[in-house]
């Protein structure tokens, strides 16, 4: 293991503590990677069967009986059939600072006897890189790595990257919500760093810490003896001394440090000189925090202990703990190393009145937060990955752009926005991937997509109407099976190649996107049966285009519709006046005539009656008188 990369190296796995052991937020997860059922360990922490990874497979330990509970004996690792970047995607976070702890292990499960190298990123930001061979026994007692991290987006990405063919490892993962003004005093704004821990000393005492001992930290950090990293000096003997009288103001926000890193100290005795060799990275800064509590009842007044505190030689501060807090009371003071040209850092306390004292130490490399891809064009990426059913061997997990280290999603390429603060897409080839599915609408989001290439593979649908952002330049959708007409969208843009030929297209083609040919671009449009309206195509129906009726037929049906029914309304309107002259029993139905109009209609049909009786009577009076014969 090497850049960006340090590990503990232990024969125990850790086990993690379950979230109520934190109380500021209690929110956390505890994954055994590979293990197919939930577990609890010793401490009572609750382990999640493996969950949230993008690919994979799992796997055993060769050597199970060497790890002393089931979560240590299960792994996952990712072939490159899964791609060459493969993530942990912990879903549903609120936005926060969080604790990330890593469990790194191979032995030999693949039987190779080849320890692989990989790299590992949090939030798009390359952390931790693994070289084979790994360095002395980590191959097959494992390794810890943790950091802290701010999340924002509501998920928290854990990838691997393949190195060559080699296959990534991970044998647990833990994310533990932390207050998110820890640390943070160390330096200008938390959000622009990640911690990357390069060793958390205990002073005085072993290995300790969740998933070592009973003692509990709120923030689930484990702390190592200093033993390893303390030089051994003649002139001035390191000694240990301890108390259990209670050290106030420990487990105080915002960072939460246990009361046993205080009850242990180292002092040096002789020339009073205590000496810590970290190894480090060069080309990075290192947050250094320093713990301490006067816990020798002898030292009971300012000035009987002072010392100075060298770091690579340089004097950055003189410190008399008493002086600061008195007795049995924690006190921190940090202090940021810029710029370190150096593989090593070297901490020395130096004694100016009485011996110097020290309870811990924390090494922190701070790793610049790598720029990241703008969440609207994260989103698109990812419903083209489910929409063109985008295989899992090109890898398209996390971040598409970043780190910024590695190569983008295959078949992408991203660019720096103007002022260099995120990652944009700018180019997207997938020809010829077997690609069987269609293009989400939302590639629209990818407003500087210079060039899209989905060319000869299977894809369906129509051409989201969205499509042609003034940034296009090229557009390749040749050899597939897509149906409908040509978006107008397609002429906004600045397209100097357009590539649609064999695909199902229809309708008019739009003159300004065929100009394309005549300004010396390139179209091509063969092979779509159902497309007209320019050379050499055929000429397109008068009322027909695109698959239906063209703006011209419509208004034409409107119109003649229209005269229609104005023709139909006078054809009534004159059988009615008609009616009115001719008939004047024209009228509503027999049951709806009003009363007075029925009595009118019954004294006009008595009067004709009555006229029609009187005009026989009167021809009776007329016929002369006949005289009867005989007479």
């Amino acid at each position: 293991m090497s850049l960006l990369s340090f590990s503990f190296s232990f024969f125990f796995l850790l086990l993690f503590v379950s979230a109520q052991s934190y109380p500021y937020y209690g929110l956390s997860y505890n994954i055994d990677c590979g293990s197919p059922t939930n577990s609890t360990d010793p401490f009572d922490a609750t382990w999640l069967s493996d969950r949230f990874f993008t690919g994979g497979a799992t796997s055993v330990v060769s050597e199970p009986l060497q790890f002393h509970h089931p979560q240590e004996k299960t792994l996952r690792f990712f072939p490159l059939t899964s791609g060459k970047k493969n993530c942990y995607v912990v879903p549903n976070l609120p936005s926060g600072r969080y604790y990330v702890r890593t469990f790194t292990v191979y032995d030999n499960y693949d039987g190779k006897s080849h320890s692989p190298s990989f790299d590992a990123s949090v939030e798009g930001t390359l952390v931790f890189s693994w070289r084979s061979p790994w360095p002395e026994d980590l191959p097959r007692t494992g390794a810890y790595s943790d950091l802290f991290v701010f999340i924002t987006d509501g998920e928290a990405d854990i990838c691997f990257y393949s190195i060559a063919t080699d296959s990534p490892v991970i044998g647990s993962l833990q994310i533990v919500q932390v207050d998110p003004a820890s640390y943070d005093a160390g330096f200008d704004d938390g959000r622009k760093y990640i911690l990357v821990n390069y060793g958390r000393l205990s002073c005085g005492s072993g290995q300790w810490g969740p998933g070592f001992s009973n003692d509990t930290d709120q923030f689930s950090r484990s702390w190592q003896s200093d033993a390893p990293f303390r030089a051994v000096d003649s002139g001035s003997p390191a000694r240990t001394i301890t108390t259990t009288n209670s050290i106030s103001h420990t487990g105080d926000g915002p960072n939460y440090f246990p009361m046993k890193l205080y009850q242990s100290a180292i002092v040096a005795d002789g020339k009073g000189i205590l000496t810590y060799n970290l190894d480090v990275d060069a080309k990075l800064d290192y947050l250094l925090w320093f713990h301490f509590a006067e816990i020798d009842p002898k030292m009971n007044k300012v000035g009987d202990r002072v010392f100075d505190i060298f770091i690579n030689d340089k004097n950055v501060t003189r410190i008399d703990v008493y002086k600061e807090v008195g007795t049995f009371r924690a006190y921190t003071w940090h202090y940021t190393v810029k710029n370190l040209s150096s593989t090593q850092l070297i901490v020395k306390l130096e004694a100016v009145a009485g011996v110097p004292i020290i309870s811990g130490l924390e090494n922190y490399a701070m790793v610049p937060a790598d720029v990241a891809t703008l969440p609207e064009q994260v989103a698109a990426m990812r419903a083209l990955k489910e929409s063109l059913r985008v295989p899992d061997r090109m890898g398209w997990n996390g971040d598409p752009c970043a780190p910024t280290n590695w190569d983008a999603w295959e078949g992408v390429t991203c660019h720096l926005n103007k002022n260099e603060t995120a990652l944009m897409i700018s180019r997207i080839d997938l020809g010829s991937q077997g690609l069987k599915g269609f293009i989400s609408d939302q590639i629209n989001l990818l407003s500087d997509l210079l060039s899209l290439n989905l060319s000869s593979n299977s894809l369906e649908g129509t051409i989201p109407s969205g499509l042609g952002q003034k940034s296009l330049q090229r557009l390749d959708l040749s050899d597939n099976q897509f149906t409908g007409s040509i978006p107008e969208s397609l002429t906004s843009s600045n397209l100097q190649l357009v590539y649609l030929n064999n695909n199902l297209l229809e309708g008019r083609v739009p003159e300004q996107l065929y100009s394309i040919g005549v300004h010396g671009g390139a179209i091509d449009l063969y092979g779509n049966k159902g497309l007209c309206g320019v050379p050499p195509l055929s000429d397109c129906p008068l009322f027909w285009e695109n698959g239906g009726l063209s703006t011209k037929g419509k208004i034409a049906i409107g119109i003649s519709c229209g005269v229609i029914i104005c023709l139909m309304l006078l054809v009534l309107y004159i059988i009615y006046v008609r009616r009115r002259r001719n008939d004047y029993d024209f009228g509503f139905p027999h049951d709806l005539i009003p009363l007075g109009a029925k009595t009118n209609r019954y004294h006009r049909q008595k009067s004709i009656a009555v006229l029609e009786m009187e005009s026989q009577h009167a021809k009776a009076d007329l016929q002369p008188l006949q005289t009867p014969r005989g007479k």
